[in-house]
């Protein structure tokens, strides 16, 4: 494997970004009700990578938007702080983060929503993606004789029921990325959910699961260190951090399933707000800073149009409703 972009970005950048995020949350003030402020309501927890992200971008927008404030409202498979930007007033001082789970898995895995992804929201940008990369713990896969993802799908095929797949949970992406490879190649590995994606990566290492589609900034490190085999990304084209590991899409076509976010405000917000934010948002994807450091947490910038941000959003809700289907998985 070519690690040349991986070696780039070492764990301890990630560390420093994580130390950087913590230290901005707790210096900055709370919102108030000033006219001056705008709100990205970031709806996960402080130090992680869509907050470190958002603060980025918060940053590069500052001198067109004006002073930005970052607040984490985690809770509720994120639905919490989605739920916030859905009943803020559309006067254009209150923005979200939407993300794969908020708006596109969520509706299918809970009954009762508090919010409805495809009304309730005036879609801004696409922010960026994180690549997943499906990976085999290396002494494992050696022992399988295991080098490619047809190798692990006839391997699956001549010995049902003898394989596994950990994830960070039912419903997480690790566990429909699974859900749809079994649907796709027949092979029916049994999924054996984790409480989140790095003690999935532990009993991957470990020798607990056979194989895990993870995160590519969590599975970072113990590829870096060989401890992990990748065997494909699960993009639909091959990821610059990854350039010699082929894509999903080359075995099974229009396999696709990789972490997004992007930016979004309240329903009703008046046409050249949007624009204007927009307009900003775009700007500071397309910079170089804001590219190197995205890069640090193996993120891929993506701009779009407001248009082209909904269409995308509405993609990915009828994308998951059939593997959230496919996968069995209800959250209440």
């Amino acid at each position: 494997m070519n690690t040349k972009a991986l070696d780039l970005i070492r764990p301890k950048h990630i560390f420093a970004a994580l130390a950087l995020g913590c230290m901005t949350l707790a210096a900055l003030p709370a919102a108030d009700a000033r006219t001056d402020i705008t709100r990205f309501v970031v709806p996960y927890a402080g130090g992680g990578p869509i907050d470190i992200t958002t603060r980025i971008l918060a940053d590069a927008v500052k001198d067109t938007l004006g002073t930005i404030i970052v607040e984490d409202r985690p809770g509720g498979a994120a639905n919490i702080g989605m739920n916030e930007v859905a009943k803020a007033a559309p006067d254009g001082h209150t923005f979200g983060i939407a993300s794969t789970p908020t708006h596109g898995v969520n509706i299918w895995l809970y009954k009762n929503m508090p919010f409805d992804p495809a009304k309730d929201f005036s879609p801004i940008s696409q922010i960026l993606r994180v690549p997943n990369v499906l990976v085999m713990e290396t002494k494992r896969a050696k022992e399988l004789n295991i080098n490619t993802v047809e190798d692990l799908i006839a391997y699956g095929k001549k010995n049902p029921g003898k394989l596994n797949f950990g994830s960070g949970g039912n419903g997480s992406g690790g566990h429909l990325a699974g859900a749809l490879f079994n649907a796709r190649t027949g092979i029916n590995a049994m999924h054996i959910p984790f409480n989140g994606s790095n003690p999935a990566e532990v009993a991957l290492v470990g020798g607990q699961v056979d194989f895990s589609f993870d995160n590519m900034a969590t599975a970072s490190a113990n590829l870096q260190a060989g401890r992990t085999k990748p065997l494909a990304v699960t993009t639909l084209e091959r990821s610059s951090f990854l350039p010699d590991v082929p894509p999903m899409n080359d075995t099974l076509p229009g396999f696709e399933i990789y972490t997004w976010w992007g930016l979004v405000g309240p329903a009703g917000l008046k046409p050249d707000v949007i624009k204007k934010v927009n307009t900003a948002v775009v700007a500071a994807l397309k910079s170089d800073e804001v590219k190197a450091r995205f890069a640090k947490l193996f993120a891929e910038p993506v701009a779009t149009t407001p248009e082209g941000f909904a269409s995308f959003m509405e993609r990915e809700r009828a994308k998951y409703k059939e593997i959230v289907k496919i996968s069995g998985s209800r959250a209440d």
